[in-house]
């Protein structure tokens, strides 16, 4: 048996037997009674159950919330949480964490081992289909040792560890939908549907304290009004916004930070809607559609090609190659789509969330490139609460231009949702090539072949033009110059814990 403490594990290598957690427990010296008022493009309706959040946009700020027995520090490695050390054996198939004294729910009473076991449970429950986290699938046991829990594989899984940033929630909370209670260091205190969400920091969080005390998260769902509301003071922060609003942000009151989202953008096509049932088809979309055009004339050069589900972070699984297996060709295009029986194209609906400009933009020039081949696309936008029912849930559309992120920081996230009986899979990609490599890679415990797997279903989705992949964005974000201290991190999340009033 090995035991780990005080070393983390880098985001983009996949866990091994050599990790551990350490942490401090301290107070900071700033004022920490400040405000901030930080717009976000959408409210956080899908769930505020951090077990079952389905939009990005609303696990980026839970992220503030709820915490795991791990979670990710800004350079992707995994620092200490709930749990203050673990122990992983020999054969890599039991994982036993030491719960930390002292840690308290934002409702006062303490974190137990009853708590963490009910989060696993709940997790792990196959009764209505796949687990919540399809990886708990692969637990054989788990039981409380003392103040360890101890998980036990059927098979050795290296990305395991990276999945115990589950969050931790109390057994006791049975309005978790509605009223989220973690250990974070912001509690929620109240939210205005379509107005406002209000935290507030945790003043017995067991870590480092929030420097901000009182945070406002204001719903700015119209993309037109977020300069405005940034020059007017209504908001004071708002991360993703477009180049020309950084343009028109120039020489006020605000810094503008650059970093990258870590997500994959692109035209995800509904796989059964009748003309993308033909991969002919699909390929002649991407022909036609020019990345290195999209990235220049919306966002000013900057961004990543991506040319299949997995972003530049991802190292040792990111394959540039692919970026180069449509460059741009209208004849071919055109000549596929003769071969497929529509010689003189055909017609179809791309919906877009109407709070997410970069979106917005990117499809509009989309629809003038698919004119060169006698495709005629229409854009619909539509808000983040129908999008979400409509489009990820329902499946009923055709196509549309989001990003899609690697919540649980691995490169399963990416690739498993498009195994054919995945409940993720909603672009309704089928492959049976696909699905063997997916299931084999993820049922592997050698690193070198899961990666070579991995890869490998990559090339599917590229070759098969599973969807229009088109870049993993650049991320500018404003900040009023009173404020300082925010942190990029590697996965779709917002750290608001980290910014503080400027000196």
């Amino acid at each position: 048996m090995k035991r780990f403490k005080a070393v983390s594990t880098a985001l983009l290598i996949l866990a091994t037997m050599a990790i551990a957690l350490c942490g401090c427990k301290g107070d900071k010296t700033e004022d920490s009674s400040s405000s901030i008022t930080i717009g976000i493009p959408q409210d956080l309706e899908d769930s505020l159950d951090p077990h079952k959040a389905v939009a990005a946009g609303t696990k980026e700020i839970l992220f503030n919330i709820f915490e795991g027995l791990v979670k990710a520090d800004s350079k992707g490695d995994l620092i200490p949480a709930v749990a203050e050390s673990y122990i992983i054996s020999e054969d890599g198939k039991t994982f036993t964490f030491t719960l930390r004294s002292g840690v308290k729910f934002h409702d006062g009473t303490d974190v137990t081992a009853d708590d963490v076991l009910f989060c696993i449970a709940k997790n792990a429950d196959a009764s209505n289909g796949e687990p919540l986290i399809s990886a708990f699938s692969n637990i054989d046991e788990y039981k409380v040792d003392g103040n360890n829990i101890v998980i036990s594989l059927k098979e050795a899984d290296p990305d395991f560890l990276q999945y115990m940033t589950m969050a931790i929630i109390p057994k006791a909370n049975d309005k978790a939908d509605t009223n989220p209670i973690g250990t974070g260091p912001y509690k929620y205190v109240s939210r205005s549907a379509q107005e406002n969400i209000i935290l507030k920091a945790f003043d017995q969080y067991w870590g480092e304290k929030a420097y901000i005390s009182d945070v406002t998260l204001k719903i700015c769902a119209n993309a037109d009004s977020i300069v405005m509301d940034l020059l007017g003071g209504s908001i004071d922060f708002f991360a993703r916004i477009t180049s020309a609003q950084v343009a028109q942000l120039q020489n006020a009151d605000f810094e503008i930070l650059e970093g990258t989202m870590n997500l994959v953008q692109a035209m995800y096509l509904n796989n059964d809607f009748e003309p993308f049932k033909d991969v002919r088809v699909r390929q002649a979309l991407c022909y036609a559609v020019d990345q290195k055009e999209i990235i220049d004339i919306c966002f000013d050069g900057k961004g990543s090609p991506v040319g299949s589900s997995m972003f530049p972070a991802f190292g040792k699984y990111y394959i540039e190659e692919t970026n180069d297996v449509y460059n741009t060709d209208i004849d071919k295009a055109k000549e596929l789509l003769t071969e497929a029986g529509y010689p003189d194209g055909f017609s179809f609906s791309i919906s877009v969330p109407s709070n997410y400009q970069p979106h917005i933009d990117t499809a509009q020039v989309i629809v003038e490139q698919l004119k060169k081949i006698g495709v005629d696309a229409k854009i619909s936008l539509i808000e983040w609460d129908s999008w979400l029912s409509d489009v990820y849930v329902g499946r009923n559309y055709e196509a549309t231009v989001v990003g899609v992120d690697a919540s649980s920081m691995t490169a399963r996230a990416m690739l498993e949702r498009f195994d054919s009986e995945s409940s993720k899979n909603f672009v309704n990609f089928k492959s049976e090539k696909y699905d063997e490599l997916i299931r084999k890679a993820i049922a592997s415990t050698d690193d070198e072949e899961k990666t070579k797997l991995y890869k490998e279903c990559e090339w599917v989705l590229t070759n098969e033009a599973a969807n229009v992949y088109v870049q993993d964005l650049a991320e500018f974000v404003a900040i009023r110059k009173n404020y300082t201290g925010y942190e990029f991190y590697p996965i779709y999340v917002m750290d608001i814990a980290k910014i503080k009033p400027a000196k």
